[in-house]
């Protein structure tokens, strides 16, 4: 199938960082151009790695840790400090402007996907933050003589990952209940039949959310995503495991149908119809958006919504010639597929 402007590889992004400490690949608008309020970077951290601490001018944060343990600190407004301890499984929500780091503090590589609320996020670095201030300024700010600064390596640039200089310190707290945290993969999935499940981090399960929202949707063979749209919302999805093939309508009357594998990434514009098949054994994918509380129309409520006669006249038939469509007064989200992929 040819190339779609809905879909590119994260894992082939554009590369931030590289090298023995890992690696951060990111798509943002500037190599992805269909995004709006949506972006996502993937990285992978070596043991004994720290994601340096930063802050985003202008973008909320929402991580996903696919393997490893994170310690993750974070500095929030009003004084406020957290450090948590986030697994494979778990899930992670830091809010604009809030200083955080991020540190691989088990024995494996540790592989995180992070979206943002913004489709160019603005990063600021603790360091560059440093560099920014004279020595002067940075003794009166901590009651030292300028000098004390002065071996200090200071310059406006961002190393990104940085290497830990001994064992890692995990506060004895480290698990404890955390707004910031939601173990998205050990909840009851709301969404929950023999051929799929969908697994929700939104606000009524998880209410720090701000802007962003997470769904972790698996489909085995004989399932599928109904069509649907999103009203108010764009969907950014990640392919973790497993092979689907995606239809999308354009306003312009266009369909495009494209195949997803491990590591790609496809947008979603707002309100856009679209549906997902999978092709293989399952897949799992984690599916963002950019409301907190996402909301959709699927297919089958649409056609139960209507009467008969407006069915029959929107399609140009007898009503008596229309499908058996069933009656729901909720959307299933997934389907059972009884026909073979045509």
């Amino acid at each position: 199938m040819p190339v779609s402007r809905h879909v590119r590889s994260l894992w082939s992004a554009a590369t931030v960082h590289d090298d023995a400490l890992g690696s951060i690949r990111r798509l943002t608008a500037d190599e992805f151009p269909l995004l709006e309020r949506l972006s996502i970077k993937r990285m992978l951290l070596a043991a004994g790695s720290i994601r340096e601490p930063h802050w985003h001018a202008n973008a909320n944060e929402l991580g996903y840790v696919l393997g490893g343990t994170v310690l993750i600190t974070i500095v929030d407004n009003a004084d406020a400090v957290s450090c948590i301890r986030v697994a494979a499984g778990e899930m992670f929500h830091i809010g604009s402007g809030a200083l955080h780091a991020i540190e691989n503090v088990g024995d494996d590589t540790a592989e995180l996907v992070i979206v943002f609320s913004h489709e160019r996020p603005q990063d600021f670095s603790l360091h560059a933050a440093f560099g920014a201030m004279s020595n002067a300024v940075l003794g009166n700010t901590y009651d030292l003589a300028a000098g004390e600064f002065a071996a200090l390596r200071r310059d406006t640039t961002s190393p990104y990952l940085v290497r830990r200089q001994g064992p890692a310190m995990v506060p004895a707290d480290a698990d404890r209940t955390d707004p910031h945290r939601f173990a998205i993969e050990a909840q009851s999935p709301p969404v929950d039949f023999a051929y799929g499940q969908a697994r929700v981090s939104r606000t009524q399960f998880w209410p720090a959310l701000r802007n962003l929202s997470m769904y972790s949707l698996r489909i085995a063979d004989d399932g599928m995503r109904e069509p649907h749209w999103h009203p108010e919302t764009a969907e950014l999805g990640y392919v973790h495991r497993g092979q689907a093939r995606m239809s999308i309508l354009d306003p312009d009357g266009s369909v495009d149908t494209y195949l997803l594998q491990p590591g790609d990434v496809y947008f979603i514009p707002r309100a856009y119809p679209h549906q997902i098949e999978v092709l293989g054994d399952d897949v799992h994918f984690l599916v963002f958006f950019d409301q907190p509380t996402p909301g959709d129309v699927g297919y089958r409520l649409a056609a139960s919504a209507f009467a008969p006669g407006v069915l029959a006249a929107t399609f140009g038939m007898e009503a008596a010639g229309l499908p058996a469509f069933p009656k729901t007064v909720h959307d299933p989200l997934i389907v059972a597929r009884i026909n073979a992929l045509d």
